[in-house]
């Protein structure tokens, strides 16, 4: 789902930051002339990301770069392992060099976190789902590192489904509107192909929200044994989420409830860039 578009309208937006008039360093203290090799290694254990990302920000540099790939996107490493190795100009190495490691390690970390998360909900059936809570510009790149690390993408925009929260439904209350038949009335409005989440914050407001034929109704902040009342309410008649400050040390128990998925803003505003390192040897050129 992360297309060549997307990676290069990011990668190019941050080389122009970084170097809108070119690298001054390395113009004045490289050779033209001169080659470098670099070794991309792990410094501490994490799931990789980014690495399209990554190549972009050389070949996008120039396009004389090359770079070979020793593991993919999704895959598990441990501290000390050659990740890829990058060869051409010394000068545009260089220049490349902190873009492509910001984005890949921003990414390996997200992937890794998620990895986490998925994890400790192992055997439970309950998925681990991002939010829109993402850094604005880089979604794309954010949600596909949520997929490397086993997650699965909540709506990707605004556009994509209907998700009615708090906000809407103190509206409808404000109006003096049925809840059921507000949620009917957004339902013939919609196609047949796109889905209908509803939020509530208490058990009695599930029934009401139910019975107006919603696909999703996600339990927001529930105590966990509400978490597995509203479950057994629910009774399968839609997909039941989770959600409100979800940590690593919580979602176990609140997978073993019965729900059907956890969404988790932490995965992509509270990640940790993981530690990677770009070691370059250049050689003079004649």
């Amino acid at each position: 789902m992360l297309t060549t578009a997307q990676i290069d309208r990011v990668v190019s937006a941050a080389l122009a930051e970084d170097a809108p008039w070119g690298d001054l360093t390395g113009q004045v203290f490289l050779p033209a002339d001169a080659t470098a090799t670099a070794q991309l290694r792990a410094r501490q254990d994490g799931v990789l990301s980014g690495l399209d990302v990554f190549t972009a920000a050389f070949r996008l540099t120039d396009p004389a770069t090359r770079v070979r790939a020793r593991a993919t996107d999704g895959d598990r490493f441990a501290a000390g392992a050659e990740l890829a190795v990058v060869s051409g100009p010394a000068r545009a190495v260089v220049q490349a060099e902190r873009i492509a490691l910001n984005l890949l390690q921003r990414m390996s970390g997200i992937a890794t976190l998620t990895r986490r998360f998925v994890d400790a909900v192992e055997g439970t059936g309950a998925r681990i789902t991002d939010t829109r809570k993402t850094t604005p510009g880089l979604r794309a790149l954010e949600r596909h590192a949520v997929r490397c690390g086993g997650g699965v993408n909540h709506r990707f925009s605004l556009s994509d489904a209907v998700m009615a929260k708090d906000n809407h439904l103190a509206v409808l209350q404000q109006q003096g509107l049925d809840v059921t038949e507000s949620i009917r009335g957004a339902r013939r409005q919609l196609g047949h192909t796109t889905r209908l989440e509803v939020e509530v914050d208490a058990l009695e407001q599930i029934e009401p929200v139910i019975a107006g034929g919603v696909d999703i109704i996600m339990l927001d902040n529930f105590s966990l044994e509400d978490l597995a009342r509203g479950v057994e309410m629910v009774a399968g008649r839609a997909l039941v989420e989770a959600s409100g400050t979800i940590t690593l040390d919580t979602v176990g128990e609140i997978a073993r409830t019965g729900v059907d998925v956890i969404s988790s803003g932490a995965l992509t505003h509270s990640a940790p860039v993981l530690d990677l390192g770009l070691d370059v040897a250049v050689t003079a050129g004649r």
